[in-house]
């Protein structure tokens, strides 16, 4: 039968490493003999992250044609190949990689996330996100009939749910009203199609569901259970009937984009067309997940370590893109948000904010910085990347690759900043995901630069004060106040103030405040 060759799942690892294990002792081994005794034990589990790869394997070899392997990782040096006029580069990467398409859907099935897919009209959004919820455990019927689908004619009652009409006529107490709630509200995977043609109060009520996992009807409230949501657009500026709202849009963790069909997989195509095959329904039972297995690995994956010092780069990063001199009077509201809620137009502050080489700041790449929200998503899909990868701890190159798929669309560029207006930076004017690659390749540049991976005075004093202000004298702590005060002054000399110093800076005077009421308490205890 043909629907076989699609259903099959390969018995060979995904991800095959040399793992070496201690050999234990067991009183067991002594009696273990050429026969299979009736008391040996069961062949272990497949591992939650194995079954994880198989999933994407399986939809990447046999379900969704995408042969677009865009997350590239390397063992060794790759080929790589100068291209067309543009001198673009062909890179022909020498580990295993992945297609983001396939990748980051099945990570927000694992972290429970939100995942927002963009491409033009029949490139497989829908049919990639009704894949998610087959792979959670639903009929195919149940996911399809439980997608919302987004027109303007939608109210909220038809997203969330009706009081019932027998009840609003007899009934003399709220508390009375019964609601018939959609069943969509209960599921572990929930879809809105083509979520941009929503109205504007009917997305208010979505954004309650999205954000705070409940839908209230008539004071009647309905808890969610936590999902992991796929919604899909034709753009991702926010177009369509209606204009998305700003808070609806930011949370939204990743943003996908369904590239060009290659017709060199045409071939692919025919024997689906002539099969009357639909991969939805031919989802191996191997690589569905239990409510449990996927409580269970969105646990492992935050155990997931991510070490001191990528976490040190990373904050680095994130410093670049808030500062801006001329937004505020005051040290701590100079910044682009200060700017942003006032409605200080754009160009008038740039214009004042002169001091620095904007070409080499990045910060001046930006409209924006990063809100809290953002760096928890990059971290949890950080994880989330590692863990899927096999390892126990996330790498440079995970935090590198996933990054761009998350702060796409949260981190603005200003197109009018001179970076953008050198010819080879042309094409990161459409290319973001590209863009955000290359800004966090010069953020590491400039932290290798700096030497702050071994010289780094303000993560000396941080780590002193972790280890607690119990026992201090009153010498000690006068000590520290003046290192504090003598490093301020030392970078406040003459010196240009980008976005990484601000927040040094800010965290000097943090520490120093710490210190200072410390030391009153310890006057006060004479």
């Amino acid at each position: 039968m043909p629907f076989k060759i699609f259903q099959r799942v390969s018995a060979a690892p995904t991800n095959p490493q040399r793992v070496t294990q201690p050999k234990q002792f067991d009183v067991a081994d002594l009696y273990q003999g050429p026969l299979q005794s009736e008391f040996d034990p069961a062949p272990a589990a497949i591992a939650l992250d194995e079954k994880l790869r198989q999933a994407y394997f399986w939809i990447v070899n046999s379900a969704i044609i995408s042969p677009h392997y865009d997350i590239e990782y390397n063992l060794t040096p790759p080929q790589s190949f100068i291209v067309g006029d543009s001198k673009r580069r062909l890179t022909l990467p020498s580990a295993q990689s992945y297609s983001s398409y396939v990748l980051l859907p099945l990570l927000t099935f694992a972290t429970r996330r939100k995942c927002l897919f963009v491409g033009g009209p029949g490139r497989g959004k829908t049919a990639s996100a009704i894949l998610m919820g087959v792979l959670a455990g639903y009929p195919v019927k149940e996911v399809r009939r439980a997608m919302q689908h987004g027109h303007p004619q939608m109210t909220i009652a038809d997203l969330l749910g009706n009081p019932l009409p027998a009840d609003l006529v007899g009934a003399q107490r709220m508390e009375d009203i019964r609601i018939a709630w959609r069943n969509w509200l209960g599921m572990r995977v929930k879809i809105i199609d083509e979520y941009n043609r929503i109205p504007t109060r009917t997305q208010s009520a979505l954004l309650t569901v999205m954000g705070d996992n409940y839908a209230e009807v008539l004071n009647h409230v309905f808890e969610c259970p936590d999902s992991a949501w796929y919604l899909t657009a034709n753009d991702d500026q926010g177009g369509g009937t209606y204009q998305v709202i700003e808070a609806l849009r930011d949370r939204i963790d990743v943003i996908v984009q369904a590239l060009a069909f290659n017709p060199r997989f045409l071939g692919e195509l025919l024997v689906r067309i002539e099969e009357g095959l639909r991969p939805e329904e031919v989802v191996p039972k191997d690589i569905v997940f239990t409510e449990a297995e996927i409580d269970q690995m969105n646990a492992d994956i935050l155990k997931i370590e991510l070490p001191p010092p990528l976490r040190r780069r990373l904050e680095f990063f994130s410093s670049q893109f808030e500062l801006s001199e001329a937004a505020g009077a005051q040290f701590e509201y100079m910044t682009k948000d200060t700017a942003r809620l006032a409605a200080i137009d754009w160009a008038q502050l740039v214009a004042a904010d002169n001091g620095r080489d904007r070409l080499k700041d990045l910060g001046c790449q930006t409209l924006n910085g990063l809100s809290v929200r953002n760096l928890m998503t990059l971290i949890i899909y950080a994880k989330s990347l590692a863990y899927f990868r096999g390892n126990t701890s996330v790498e440079l190159e995970d935090l590198r690759q996933i990054l761009p798929f998350v702060l796409n669309d949260k981190l603005t560029p200003d197109l009018d900043a001179p970076f953008f207006a050198l010819p080879q930076n042309a094409a990161f004017r459409s290319d973001s995901i590209s863009w955000l690659r290359h800004l966090f390749d010069l953020s590491n540049a400039e932290f290798e630069r700096l030497g702050l991976d071994h010289d780094d005075p303000v993560q000396q004093l941080d780590l002193e004060f972790s280890a607690g202000l119990d026992g201090l004298t009153e010498s000690e702590v006068r000590t520290r106040i003046g290192r504090i005060e003598r490093l301020v002054g030392e970078w406040c000399k003459g010196r240009k103030l980008y976005g990484h110093i601000y927040d040094d800076l800010l965290k000097l005077k943090y520490l120093h405040q710490r210190y200072t009421n410390y030391l009153h308490w310890l006057q006060l205890q004479r």
